[in-house]
């Protein structure tokens, strides 16, 4: 028996984009019942009302905290900071030849509480981070190179690598930050 390998390849192809269409009309269809808030106030004003909860809605302000962080590296002032550093180095492959390669030497993350202010009122954010699609903008990047010596220069011959230097990334959501967020209200 002949399995033919190109039909099923389209058959599993199909069944995938079917799968990913549903899921992304689902959250078509959750986003179309979200309640848009232009106020702040008007959030409270809902509450007060009496709206059914869970409630999600989206909100707009700027991004506040009453203790932000103050970056190492960019000099910005954010609510959450998320710093890497990864080792760059050359190395021996089996061919004998050099080839580049990093490793990673730190991955930190600070968060301190925040908040949407609009002027009207103000909103604290939680678990932003978790939020899909949610990614940081770069605050800072910087290569410090290697200083080279005698020593370091014959460890690295005896270990197979040349180290090139440290690579360090700031990601920072600063504040005063213009921000829209959909989200569940909690009280």
């Amino acid at each position: 028996m002949v399995i033919p390998w190109g039909g099923l390849s389209c058959c599993l192809s199909a069944a995938a984009l079917y799968v990913l269409g549903r899921s992304s009309g689902r959250d078509a269809e959750i986003l179309k019942s979200v309640t848009r808030v232009n106020q702040l106030k008007e959030l409270a004003q809902l509450l007060d009302a009496g709206c059914i909860l869970p409630l999600v809605v989206t909100i707009s302000g700027r991004v506040s905290s009453e203790t932000p962080i103050n970056c190492e590296f960019s000099g910005l002032r954010g609510v959450i900071v998320e710093e890497t550093a990864e080792q760059h180095f050359l190395k021996h492959n089996d061919a004998g030849s050099w080839i580049q390669d990093s490793a990673l030497m730190l991955s930190m993350s600070k968060e301190v509480p925040w908040y949407l202010d609009d002027g009207t009122g103000r909103v604290y954010v939680v678990g932003a981070r978790n939020a899909s699609s949610f990614a940081l903008p770069v605050g800072s990047e910087v290569f410090e190179e290697s200083g080279r010596s005698l020593v370091r220069g014959t460890l690295d011959y005896l270990q197979g690598l040349k180290m090139l230097g440290v690579k360090r990334i700031e990601r920072v959501l600063p504040t005063g930050t213009s921000l829209t967020v959909v989200g569940e209200v909690l009280l």
